[in-house]
């Protein structure tokens, strides 16, 4: 689980994260970093709309996806705000796919940053 320092529940960050941040996408993610001035700790916070599936999968979906995010905060910088967004291939993606997509995209946005 994310530790609560670390989720994101600000809806205007949500906004300017997703339309300033840097971004990557991948066939089942966007992921998108916003650097922020400050000392706060990293936050992350999810999307997952109804088109990746049911309430279960969806659920499934922030599950795993929280899990893995769990393992890149520690290589974010200082206090920035990283969005992921799944897409609806999401829904169907095993848990590796989705580890993997994360990977790579995190890796981009920290290095665009």
């Amino acid at each position: 689980m994310l530790p609560s320092e670390h989720r994101l529940a600000d809806g205007e960050l949500f906004r300017l994260a997703t339309r300033c941040g840097s971004r990557c996408g991948s066939s089942t993610l966007v992921v998108h970093l916003l650097l922020r001035e400050g000392d706060g700790p990293p936050v992350v916070g999810f999307v997952v709309s109804r088109a990746v599936g049911n309430a279960v999968v969806r659920n499934r979906v922030k599950r795993r996806l929280r899990h893995l995010a769990r393992e890149h905060v520690s290589s974010l910088p200082g206090s920035c705000v990283l969005v992921v967004r799944a897409l609806p291939a999401a829904g169907g993606a095993p848990g590796r796919t989705l580890a993997e997509d994360l990977a790579h995209c995190v890796g981009r946005v920290t290095v665009r940053g």
